[in-house]
C-alpha cells in the first residue's frame, strides 16, 4: 500500500506555496518523496519554506497574475527538477465586501487572482504535465464552492468557478493521462482566514458551532489530501470537488 503514496522521483510545483494550506500541502508531498518548487512573490517567505522543507526543495518568485511570470515559473521548474508531475494551484486571495460595497475592479482582482491564474497556470504547465505520462493537478476551492456568502461574492463566484474548471481539466485531459481534483478546505487556520475573524463579528462560533469535528483545520489538515491526489492512488479519481472541513459541508 506505501507504494501507491510513494512520490519519489516526482516534481511538484505549488503556488502560493510559501504559506498557509499551499505550504500544508507542500510539506506533505515533499514529505512522501517529492522534489517541490515553491512560488510565491515574498521572496522572504518563499526562503523560509524552502528551509522548512530541506532537501529537494526550491523556490521562485512568481506573480500567477502575469503569463510571462506564470511561463517563467513553470521553466524554472522544469529546469531545476528536470519535468513536472504534480501542479497544485492554490495562490488566492479575498476581498471581504457585499456587492453594494464592492467596486468593479475589486471583483475583477478577485476573479483575475483566484480564477484567471488558474487557467494560466494550468495552461503553461500543461506540456510539461503531457509529457511527464501522469499528471496531476490539485485546485483549491472552498466552501464557498458550496455555499454563498454575502460578506465574499466575487470570491464565491472564484470558487465556484475553479470546481467547473477542474472539471474541464479533467474530461479534457484524461486522454494525456493527467488527472484534475479540486480540494475544498473548509474553515482552516491561516493568516485569510484570521482577518475574517476580525472582519466577521462571530464568524470564529458559528464556525465551530457548525464543525462536527468541533475546531478550526489546520494547513496541515490538508497534507493527507495533497498526497492521495498527487499520487498513483488517486489515478482512477478525477474532476471530483473533495471537502476536506471537519464535516462542515454535511450539517444541514
Amino acid at each position: 500500500m506505501s507504494g501507491l503514496f510513494d512520490l519519489t522521483g516526482r516534481v511538484a510545483l505549488v503556488t502560493g506555496g510559501n504559506g498557509g494550506i499551499g505550504l500544508g500541502m507542500a510539506k506533505a508531498i515533499h514529505g512522501a518523496g517529492a522534489s517541490v518548487m515553491i512560488a510565491g512573490r515574498n521572496t522572504e517567505k518563499n526562503a523560509a519554506a524552502v528551509a522548512a522543507l530541506g532537501e529537494r526543495a526550491a523556490s521562485v518568485v512568481a506573480d500567477v497574475n502575469d503569463a510571462a511570470s506564470v511561463a517563467a515559473m513553470v521553466k524554472a521548474t522544469t529546469d531545476r527538477f528536470g519535468g513536472l508531475d504534480i501542479l497544485v494551484i492554490n495562490a488566492g486571495m479575498n476581498i471581504r465586501k457585499p456587492v453594494q460595497e464592492l467596486a468593479f475592479d475589486e471583483w475583477r482582482q478577485v476573479i483575475a487572482t483566484n480564477l484567471d491564474s488558474a487557467f494560466a497556470c494550468a495552461k503553461a504547465a500543461y506540456p510539461a504535465l503531457k509529457a511527464s505520462g501522469r499528471g496531476k493537478v490539485i485546485t483549491i476551492g472552498s466552501m464557498m464552492s458550496i455555499f454563498a456568502a454575502g460578506f465574499a461574492p466575487a470570491y464565491a463566484a472564484s470558487k465556484g468557478g475553479i470546481v467547473q474548471f477542474t472539471k474541464a481539466l479533467a474530461t479534457g485531459w484524461a486522454a494525456d493521462n493527467i488527472q484534475a481534483n479540486a480540494v475544498l478546505p473548509g474553515w482552516i487556520d491561516t493568516d485569510l482566514t484570521r482577518r475574517a475573524r476580525q472582519d466577521v463579528a462571530g464568524l470564529n462560533e458559528k464556525v465551530v458551532a457548525r464543525t462536527p469535528a468541533g475546531r478550526w483545520g489546520v494547513p496541515d489538515d490538508l497534507g493527507g489530501i495533497a498526497v492521495f491526489l498527487a499520487s498513483s492512488a488517486s489515478d482512477f479519481v478525477t474532476g471530483t470537488a473533495i471537502p476536506v472541513d471537519g464535516g462542515y459541508a454535511a450539517m444541514i
